[in-house]
């Protein structure tokens, strides 16, 4: 008989609890401190609430979830199925994966926690092709095996609207920093394996938009076997700015016709560290049944 799977993410995935119920999935929420308090995504904090916060400069940091809110995760899920797939966000940019890996060798072999480096809609999309896989009867080291691998087929590369929350974040040098804002330039950053690098500057808004179309057209024609709906998701993902974000999405829809393209807000702990403004195009290469 085939082992009952969960499949659990957090909620740098984007997918909210309701979503999660839908989908059937189970999302961790992230925790964030503000001016010392601590608030847990899409729970005690709303995308709306976080941005005021930030607009009133508060002090907004990221944190891991505690193993104690993990394990309870697990085994509450444990009395209802044999295994778990367990998706945090990349390893590049959190610790959390590193912790639920050591955590995971406390439960007999019945966690596979996956270090395939995606965030936001990418990492999504791992959490939907895990389901997928559950359903062709893979189990949960099966699925890790088989997400790992695939960690390179997905791309995102993202146009900020300011410097200031990654030199703030002592992402950047406060130099470069001065230098980005004294020209107004956009810096367009790309996400590829583990980490957040510099990709492109743009000048203006449309040149950035530009530069992060081409750069999506070109990984798919030459990483991930061509421009087709069939073979490619596509993503749109922005901070705060739904207007800006539903823009992008047309301009991207009239290059890439034909694409079902998905649209969410960047989960809250990536806004901590590039503010909100920010607009991201994102693919990822379909699993073939």
């Amino acid at each position: 008989m085939a082992k009952k799977i969960a499949i659990v993410t957090d909620s740098n995935s984007g997918i909210t609890q309701a979503q999660a119920k839908e989908l059937g999935l189970h999302v961790l929420p992230m925790p964030f401190m503000i001016n010392n308090e601590t608030f847990y995504e899409d729970i005690t904090l709303t995308q709306e609430q976080f941005y005021e916060r930030l607009a009133e400069g508060a002090d907004v940091i990221t944190s891991q979830p505690t193993p104690d809110s993990i394990m309870k995760l697990w085994d509450e899920l444990l009395k209802d199925y044999d295994e778990i797939v367990h998706i945090p966000m990349s390893s590049g940019l959190s610790g959390s994966c590193q912790s639920a890996m050591m955590l995971a060798e406390d439960y007999d072999g019945k966690i596979a926690v996956v270090n395939n480096q995606r965030i936001s809609v990418t990492q999504r999309q791992s959490a939907l092709d895990a389901l997928q896989l559950t359903e062709h009867g893979m189990d949960a080291f099966q699925i890790k095996e088989f997400l790992e691998n695939d960690k390179f087929n997905s791309s995102i590369y993202i146009m900020l609207d300011t410097l200031y929350y990654l030199k703030k974040g002592g992402r950047i040098t406060p130099a470069a920093a001065a230098l980005g804002t004294i020209l107004k330039l956009k810096p367009v950053l790309q996400i590829q394996g583990d980490k957040l690098d510099a990709f492109a500057k743009a000048r203006t808004v449309s040149q950035g938009k530009s530069i992060m179309v081409n750069a999506i057209r070109n990984d798919m024609e030459k990483r991930f076997g061509g421009v087709s709906n069939d073979n490619i998701w596509l993503q749109i993902a922005y901070t705060y700015d739904i207007d800006a974000a539903l823009q992008l999405k047309d301009e991207v829809q009239s290059q890439f016709p034909g694409f079902d393209i998905h649209m969410d807000p960047l989960s809250l702990s990536v806004a901590c560290h590039i503010g909100p403004g920010a607009l991201a195009v994102a693919c990822c290469k379909k699993i073939r049944n």
